[in-house]
């Protein structure tokens, strides 16, 4: 495979989180009855950010959670006997309130539909929205996100990596588009 490209540096993962803010409290009108929760690992560090964005431009605290989908996936079968799980923390009810699942990439839609599929465990909110950093096409299933950061068309070889501070020790998309370069 040839050496990934640099789709989003430092600052444009910062003015793209930006964006993504502002549509949501637009998508939504408003921030009342939000929730921001984040798919385990990468896209719970970006609700993190959009809520900072949003509290700050807002003026409201906006409550945050996280979801590890590893036991609501369809290929579980396939991970091995003893999979990875994460932390799922959801402390508040979700019922009739509006959430937004934030993620890094979306590719198939698999993740998304472990994530409303673990979401509707807790409760039933009057809406969901999702909100992702990357949309990289490939879709296997009819699920679409209501803001993307940015869009890109990768083959399915393709790959995008989405690199945090928190977890990477830097902000940054690459992109490698696979054989076909």
């Amino acid at each position: 495979m040839p050496a990934p490209a640099n789709l989003l540096n430092a600052a444009a993962v910062a003015r793209t989180v930006r964006r993504m803010a502002e549509e949501i409290v637009e998508l939504f009108d408003g921030t009342d009855g939000l929730i921001l929760v984040g798919i385990q690992r990468r896209g719970v560090q970006l609700a993190q950010r959009i809520a900072a964005v949003i509290e700050a431009t807002e003026g409201v605290t906006v409550p945050r959670g996280a979801l590890d989908i590893t036991l609501y996936r369809d290929d579980l079968q396939t991970v091995g006997p003893r999979p990875l799980v994460g932390k799922t923390d959801l402390p508040w009810a979700i019922d009739g309130k509006r959430l937004v699942i934030v993620d890094d990439v979306l590719h198939t839609g698999r993740t998304i539909r472990a994530a409303l599929d673990e979401l509707a465990d807790f409760g039933r909110p009057a809406r969901i929205a999702l909100a992702v950093l990357v949309d990289r096409g490939g879709r296997e299933l009819p699920i679409h996100a209501d803001v993307v950061g940015k869009t890109i068309e990768l083959p399915p070889e393709g790959r995008v990596d989405v690199q945090v501070v928190d977890l990477d020790g830097v902000d940054a998309v690459l992109v490698n588009r696979g054989s076909q370069g």
